[in-house]
């Protein structure tokens, strides 16, 4: 019985541990909500966060790969919205990024060049930060990039266990997506991922409980049309 309880106890604080993350599951385009993982591809880590500023895996995620997850039409200047299985309740920034691949994005690693499109960044207007933790983040494809297909990519970066005696989190997700009528002039700052994140980053350092009243969110500058 003793054995027992204590399995049970585990299984208890396993669960309680894996509600505490989220997922970025679902993609929608315009109005037209998609099942989950549909256009997204689905990891096999669950709900849990990468923290290996040197793996792969901060691309798309643990797992995800490009085989067996369809590719959606979506027209630049379309906009479209990631849906999670719960809200965002860890403070830090959401970014959009965006990877051409060079064929079909259901083959494509994501090891070329990433570009910024979106930061959800901290609001300072109020004296205090203001995150914005919600349940769908949504933007658009921007009009300026080329016709093809991608991988359309959300990172949520958890920054409420400070570096460095906590270590902050990357809760990820890549869609893919077929884009048609850019105009192609897009000239946007790239980077690898990964490569993109450093422990000097202020934004990877930042100590949101300590004089926090500024942040620079880690990666590129967001592309302007």
């Amino acid at each position: 019985m003793k054995n027992f309880a204590s399995l049970a106890a585990a299984a208890a604080l396993a669960a309680n541990g894996a509600s505490a993350h989220y997922i970025f599951q679902q993609l929608s385009v315009d109005a037209t909500e998609y099942a989950p993982f549909e256009y997204i591809r689905q990891n096999s880590n669950y709900n849990s966060p990468v923290t290996d500023l040197a793996s792969d895996d901060l691309r798309c995620n643990v797992g995800a790969e490009g085989a067996g997850t369809d590719t959606t039409e979506i027209k630049a200047g379309e906009a479209f919205t990631f849906t999670l299985d719960t809200p965002v309740y860890h403070q830090g920034p959401i970014s959009i990024y965006m990877s051409k691949a060079p064929g079909a994005a259901s083959d494509y690693d994501g090891s070329g060049d990433w570009f910024k499109i979106k930061d959800f960044a901290p609001d300072f207007s109020s004296g205090a930060a203001e995150w914005d933790m919600s349940g769908s983040y949504s933007y658009e494809i921007p009009t300026c990039v080329e016709d093809g297909e991608y991988l359309l990519r959300i990172q949520s970066l958890a920054i409420h266990n400070p570096w460095p005696g906590g270590i902050p989190q990357f809760y990820i997700s890549c869609a893919q997506v077929k884009i048609s009528g850019g105009s192609g002039t897009a000239s946007p700052e790239t980077a690898k991922i990964p490569g993109a994140f450093k422990e000097t980053d202020p934004g990877y350092t930042a100590n949101i409980y300590s004089n926090f009243d500024s942040y620079i969110v880690p990666g590129p500058e967001p592309l302007t049309c």
